[in-house]
This record gives C-alpha cells, sequence and structure tokens, in this order.
C-alpha cells in the first residue's frame, strides 16, 4: 500500500515529509514527482511506511490537516491506470 499526499506547497521536500509521517510509523519510500519540463515538484507526492497499520493511522490523522499553510489531502494511492 502506498500514500497519496495533495495539495503540498512546491517547496516540500523527502526530509520535510519524512519528519512528517515519521510520527506514525517508518517511512520505507518517498517519492516526489517533477514535472518533466520545468523540473519542479508538481505538488503531490507518495509516501510507503512498513506496515498498514502505520498508513492507515497517518491517512486518518493527516487528511484534511493544515503543514506550511494548506490543507493536506491524504489517502491510500490508488493503482495507475
Amino acid at each position: 500500500m502506498s500514500i497519496y499526499v495533495g495539495n503540498l506547497a512546491y517547496e516540500v521536500t523527502d526530509a520535510d515529509l519524512n519528519t512528517v509521517f515519521s510520527d506514525y510509523g517508518s517511512v520505507k519510500r518517498i517519492h516526489i514527482p517533477t514535472d518533466r519540463e520545468t523540473g519542479r515538484p508538481r505538488g503531490f507526492a507518495f509516501v510507503e511506511m512498513n506496515t498498514e497499520e502505520e498508513e492507515s493511522k497517518a491517512i486518518d490523522t493527516l487528511d484534511g490537516a493544515e503543514w506550511m499553510g494548506r490543507s493536506m489531502k491524504v489517502n491510500q494511492a490508488r493503482p495507475r491506470n
């Protein structure tokens, strides 16, 4: 399972996300997609944690939370089509 984190500030780094999500368990992987042409972050990320319980706790707590002046959208990532 992976967590989708949307409505992020463009300045957010892997380290920032690791700090926030590590409060809920061990962070396995963070991916912040970038625009192919500009190289600029696209305003969302994917976070993987060690257990589904940790991911569920992070989703329940962080969805809608204010962070860096924005309201985060946090939910279970859907598979790509």
